[in-house]
């Protein structure tokens, strides 16, 4: 911690603890006393810690090759994109390191269809309360203004709108707009879902005025809600034309993907886009491997996921200082009355790791892996402190 203050760069408020090591759910600090992981590293460690089919991938594969450079193939960029292509109802990838970076991916598809069509046709469409990556593009389509006041001038051509507004989202898109950017469910924002009929709105006016729609699955998909991704949640379901993804996909390993369309992905050719380090051997083949385990345990998410929400709306009910609780799956937001700051410090104190957001949202993302017990455990200790707070 010391060495940290002093020599890097202070733009991290950590909280104080030190994690050593993890294994499945929990992580252990460097005097050895174990805390339940129900963030799961912003989402990233899905699978949990040090699970033994990913830990032996990793051996295996490190021995071989972890890097090669997109100047040649390797044995499983194709592969992963092929299951990408499979399970997403879309055809192409490209394969960045981050979700912000799939982000500009995106945007550039945005801007590279547009200008195709006309020179005039450059507008973006975000949505307010958004958090799409801190990137200058990312945050130029971001729609919280914290975020975005101390870098701008930014992107221009970019409306934000209020989620779940018809009329608004009617109203921003027209012959000049190139692109929507959507997260079904907001995460960084405070869980907020978005109604199906708005993101069916979408898709008809991204139709009708030939823009780009682009889905921002980097929190809420890749098995997080209970499907793999969750425009898939919808009856019926609502394809993208763009799909970003990113946070579990290779278990902590960096790997983020574009997954398009035919009509969007003909928009980058060759030499318009490219990464140094995007889908390397080693991130893709624990991806595929993360893609095989996910399937196995995608039921579970929607079983123990629907029991945490049914426990969470009964301590709703019984403390009037939870005003909503919020989200599907695993991706779980419970809005408190009053700031959720000391609620995080007090449960790391008695072992339990989840986060706030927009100060009186408890985020919680636990692993995929998690069950009904741990459950149990992470709500007798959140209990315990919701008991304690005046509404």
């Amino acid at each position: 911690m010391d060495l940290e203050r002093d020599y890097l760069l202070q733009n991290y408020s950590r909280y104080p603890l030190v994690v050593h090591r993890g294994k499945g759910c929990y992580v252990y600090d460097t005097d050895g006393k174990r805390y339940l992981d129900f963030i799961s590293g912003i989402g990233v460690n899905a699978l949990g810690h040090a699970h033994p089919r990913i830990v032996k991938v990793i051996r295996d594969q490190a021995a071989l090759l972890i890097h090669s450079s997109n100047l040649y193939y390797h044995e499983y960029q194709g592969p992963l994109a092929k299951k990408l292509a499979q399970i997403s109802g879309l055809e192409r990838s490209f394969f960045a390191n981050s979700g912000t970076e799939a982000m500009e991916g995106g945007l550039k598809m945005i801007r590279a269809h547009g200008t195709r069509v006309s020179p005039e046709k450059h507008e973006i469409v975000s949505l307010e309360n958004s958090f799409h990556g801190r990137t200058l593009g990312a945050l130029s389509v971001t729609g919280q203004p914290k975020y975005r006041a101390p870098f701008e001038p930014l992107l221009p051509g970019v409306k934000f709108i209020p989620p779940n507004d018809l009329a608004a989202l009617e109203q921003a898109v027209s012959g000049r707009t190139a692109g929507i950017v959507l997260e079904l469910i907001q995460g960084e924002g405070g869980i907020y879902p978005a109604d199906s009929a708005y993101v069916r709105k979408a898709r008809e006016l991204a139709d009708r005025h030939d823009a780009l729609l682009v889905f921002d699955e980097i929190q809420c998909g890749v098995g997080r809600p209970g499907t793999y991704f969750s425009y898939q949640r919808l009856d019926p379901v609502v394809l993208p034309d763009v799909m970003l993804a990113a946070k579990p996909l290779a278990c902590g390993l960096p790997l983020g993907v574009v997954t398009a369309n035919a009509k969007a992905a003909a928009s980058i050719g060759a030499g318009m886009h490219g990464s140094t380090f995007g889908g390397s051997a080693l991130a893709c083949r624990v991806a595929l491997e993360f893609f095989d385990i996910l399937e196995e345990v995608l039921p579970s998410i929607q079983k123990v996921g629907g029991y945490f929400h049914v426990m969470l709306n009964e301590m709703a009910r019984k403390y009037s200082v939870i005003k909503e609780v919020r989200g599907y799956g695993l991706m779980i937001g419970v809005e408190l009355e009053v700031p959720g700051k000391q609620v995080v410090l007090d449960a790391m104190a008695d072992g339990l790791l989840i986060n706030c957001t927009h100060e009186t949202v408890l985020r919680f993302l636990p692993p995929y892996i998690v069950t009904e017990r741990e459950v149990d455990a992470a709500l007798k200790v959140l209990g315990k402190l919701i008991a304690k707070l005046k509404a």
